[in-house]
């Protein structure tokens, strides 16, 4: 791919320089005589010049990553750089004609002064490059973000019919509903809450492939109805801590990641424990980003599950979200507890 990119870059260098050459030919036929002995040699070498030039200048851009989007505060530092090669190349132009001769005797003038001229009729030719080098990169960033956003658009509705389910399995729907009956005699109030909890779970599941993220409150609400559920199930062997800064309540997260997670860890940890165990839900502020952390009683040992759906669309969903600025890991925190921990940027509200 990225062969592929450098070879469509060379092709727009060096043709859109050469169709410059050929306008210049085209319209010194029609305004006037190009039958001058430096005519087309001062064409050859301002072509060579500003494909020399121009590569430099977008290794520059490169270099100092000012490539779209451009944040603010490097808008100064673009601006001296494209000055900086304008001023270089119309200089390197004025010397390249002294010692080459690119000039008529009767119209020979100093450097200093070829140099002025050059800066007055040459320096659009850099601009319009830089206009239309951003201008691509600019539809180009576009372009992806809208595929992007329909990748993540099919990777939410591949989650939302695999979360669906996943809490619908006979399995999670006879334990519920069995805890439920349970609790209709011996303690109506709590039944009807947790039928309640139940129904909340599901709702947010059938709403998931509407958003692409939530206030981190709403994602904590509905793992905390999760939680209370397995906790009439799994009853004194299922202990619930919650660290949450306040602060990072109006975050914005995957809609059902947290709940996929702590899913994972009662599966995969709590469950496999004969006498249970504790998870923990940490939320808070870390080095400008917004860390939360699922940790469980358990061990990884190589699990499997660590490259199953629920893994494996955290994963996903966080790239295309956020991209390099989001991290997802898992690992054995010590002998008895393991981790899962979701590094995302922070949105100023």
């Amino acid at each position: 791919m990225r062969s592929g990119k450098v070879t469509l870059y060379w092709w727009c260098q060096v043709g859109g320089w050469l169709f410059y050459g050929l306008t210049m030919i085209f319209f010194a036929f029609i305004f006037e005589n190009p039958t001058n002995k430096i005519f087309y040699p001062k064409t050859g070498v301002t072509i060579l010049m500003g494909i020399a030039f121009t590569h430099l200048l977008r290794a520059l851009i490169i270099r100092f990553k000012l490539k779209p989007p451009v944040v603010a505060q490097k808008w100064w530092l673009l601006t001296v750089v494209v000055l900086g090669i304008i001023v270089v190349y119309n200089f390197a132009n004025s010397l390249m004609a002294e010692w080459l001769h690119l000039y008529l005797p009767e119209k020979k003038v100093s450097v200093e002064k070829r140099f002025l001229i050059n800066l007055l009729f040459e320096s659009p030719l850099i601009l319009v490059w830089v206009s239309i080098y951003y201008v691509w990169h600019y539809v180009e960033l576009g372009t992806k973000s809208e595929i992007q956003k329909v990748r993540l658009e099919s990777l939410v509705k591949e989650l939302e019919l695999k979360t669906i389910k996943s809490h619908i399995n006979p399995h999670f729907i006879f334990n519920a509903l069995n805890s439920i009956r349970a609790l209709v005699d011996e303690n109506p109030e709590r039944a009807r809450t947790a039928i309640t909890e139940l129904s909340n779970i599901l709702r947010s599941s059938m709403l998931a492939e509407k958003l692409e993220t939530v206030p981190f409150e709403k994602e904590l609400n509905i793992v905390k109805d999760y939680l209370a559920l397995e906790h009439i199930r799994f009853e004194d062997r299922l202990q619930v801590a919650y660290d949450i800064d306040e602060d990072t309540l109006d975050q914005p997260v995957p809609p059902m990641m947290l709940q996929t997670l702590v899913e994972n860890a009662i599966k995969h940890g709590i469950g496999k424990q004969k006498c249970g165990g504790l998870i923990r839900i940490i939320s808070d502020f870390k080095d400008n980003h917004h860390e939360l952390i699922v940790q469980n009683t358990g061990q990884m040992n190589g699990n499997a599950s660590n490259d199953g759906f629920g893994i494996n669309s955290t994963h996903n969903r966080l790239k295309l979200l956020f991209g390099a600025q989001a991290t997802f890991s898992i690992r054995d925190l010590d002998d008895s507890m393991v981790e899962a921990k979701v590094i995302m940027p922070v949105k100023e509200l």
